[in-house]
């Protein structure tokens, strides 16, 4: 049996900041952008042609002071 990780969670200040940041300025296409109500949306990019790909989360409460230091200072992901 294979097994892979198809979605990372990448906490986000802003839903479309982050879409806008990915899509247009890294180039990964927005798979999904669905709104799960209550502000929340389920938001996916990846890289061309790939099957992996990030799961943008809205941070909420305290979760907003991890945005962009989710690995405590070490390269994320590669």
């Amino acid at each position: 049996m294979s097994q892979r990780l198809s979605l990372t969670a990448l906490l986000v200040h802003d839903y479309d900041a982050a879409i806008d940041f990915y899509v247009r300025k890294v180039g990964f296409d927005l798979v999904e952008n669905t709104d799960m109500g209550g502000g929340k949306r389920w938001v996916v990019v990846r890289p061309p042609g790939s099957d992996a790909g990030l799961l943008l989360a809205k941070a909420v409460g305290e979760q907003a002071e991890a945005v962009g230091r989710q690995a405590g200072g070490r390269v994320f992901l590669f």
